[in-house]
């Protein structure tokens, strides 16, 4: 879970400015503690941050499509394929907030399905512009960070928000990352068979907090792993 609940990264000099923290020189990679909850974990990653953006702005779509498929193993349906462009401009010529613009765009009941328990999750990130450095204003407005999941139940504002209704679901998480790391080794996707096993391999990991090792050790023990075939 210090994927998501690290207090540290590894910066050099130019990362860190790129990131905003002082005090970094030269080119090798260190470990840096951080102050606050902005780069804590996954979730203040540059990387992660710049491809889940477009090129020209950020994409609170794809930062929640990203987190919905390789955190908490439910990706949402594929969009239309008639989606039209959100409007980048009010009636007057003055350039709309990425939220605004989605607000518009679920007033389609139809869009508002999918995009009622996604765009919050990528409202939280919205401090952070398409190359992941922090901002606080976007067309000229300060930047709503705040989001309610789609059920009403939870209020939360950003990233440091975000990482608490994540961790509320650490079970989750960590079975969707054994998912992942199962399909990674075995070359192929997951059938429900191997349900089973993913659920086998958390539970023994469990003891030991849940560790890379302890996991990787599971998945090499396991049975798809070791009676895998290669295609002759």
């Amino acid at each position: 879970l210090d994927l998501l609940r690290a207090d540290y990264s590894f910066l050099n000099e130019r990362l860190a400015r790129h990131y905003g923290i002082q005090g970094i020189r030269g080119s090798r990679l260190r470990r840096v503690t951080l102050d606050g909850e902005r780069r804590g974990g996954l979730l203040g990653h540059g990387s992660i941050l710049a491809v889940t953006s477009y090129g020209n702005r950020t994409s609170p779509v794809l930062r929640a499509k990203w987190l919905l498929e390789n955190m908490l193993g439910t990706p949402p349906p594929p969009p239309p394929a008639d989606v039209p462009a959100l409007p980048g401009e009010n009636e007057t010529g003055t350039p709309r907030s990425v939220r605004e613009r989605l607000a518009l765009h679920r007033q389609n009941p139809a869009c508002a399905a999918c995009h009622a328990p996604m765009d919050p999750l990528g409202f939280a990130l919205e401090n952070f512009d398409a190359v992941g450095r922090w901002r606080t204003v976007d067309a000229g407005n300060l930047i709503d960070a705040s989001a309610v999941l789609a059920d009403g139940t939870t209020t939360f504002t950003g990233p440091g928000g975000l990482r608490n209704v994540l961790l509320g679901r650490a079970d989750q998480v960590i079975e969707t990352i054994t998912e992942k790391l199962l399909i990674y080794a075995l070359g192929r996707g997951l059938d429900p068979l191997d349900r089973p096993v993913v659920r086998q391999i958390v539970r023994t990991a469990s003891a030991d907090d849940h560790r890379w090792s302890s996991l990787i050790l599971g998945i090499v023990r396991s049975v798809p792993f070791q009676m895998r075939r290669s295609e002759s």
